[in-house]
């Protein structure tokens, strides 16, 4: 299994280093002949439109949407499930999102940087829940029927969701030490 990390802007290299850690090849990508072989594509958490202009500087938005379409997994964190989604809230007239999962996101819901936290959310199939960190978290809005919530707070505000072969969160599980998400995603998304 070879799941590539789009390396362009933001925490790539510590979804890297998560991969290594569970045995998984970890390719950086950073142009369209990266994802060939690719049976994963992970997009980290970053700023949304600053990688929005490296997808275009780099000509990735077509080939990453052919190879979804062929068959690639992807999973989105934070800034990456903001690029996963088909309609992006409170962004730039010229940020196009990869339009990857029927949901509408909204950039920065949970605040500034200042607003930042870290806490345990519950997560589908996997016991106790997982460590997430909260960085100017997205909020996902208006999920299709197709979308399937993993993961939502007391009060079922969703904070990682699943569509096909695409998972988005709205935090950031790179940034600790529990592999279980990425552990999920290669299980569950890229195994299937």
């Amino acid at each position: 299994m070879e799941v590539g990390v789009l390396a362009l802007q933001g925490a790539f290299r510590e979804h890297r280093q998560m991969l290594h850690t569970l045995g998984t090849e970890a390719p950086l990508v950073r142009w369209p002949q990266d994802l060939e072989g690719l049976d994963g594509l992970i997009v980290p958490g970053g700023e949304s439109t600053t990688i929005a202009k490296l997808l275009t500087i780099h000509e990735l938005y077509a080939p990453i949407r052919k190879a979804y379409a062929d068959g690639l997994a992807v999973f989105g964190t934070c800034a990456g499930a903001i690029m996963l989604a088909r309609e992006i809230e409170d962004a730039r007239e010229d940020q196009e999102p990869l339009a990857l999962m029927d949901v509408r996101i909204r950039r920065n819901a949970y605040g500034r940087q200042i607003d930042s936290f870290e806490t345990t959310v519950p997560f589908d199939g996997i016991e106790g829940g997982v460590k997430g960190v909260f960085i100017r978290a997205p909020r996902f809005e208006n999920l299709s029927d197709e979308v399937e919530i993993l993961s939502q707070t007391e009060d079922g505000e969703a904070l990682a969701v699943r569509q096909g072969r695409a998972l988005a969160v709205a935090f950031h599980p790179e940034l600790t030490d529990d592999t279980r998400v990425h552990e999920y995603f290669l299980q569950q998304i890229v195994g299937h």
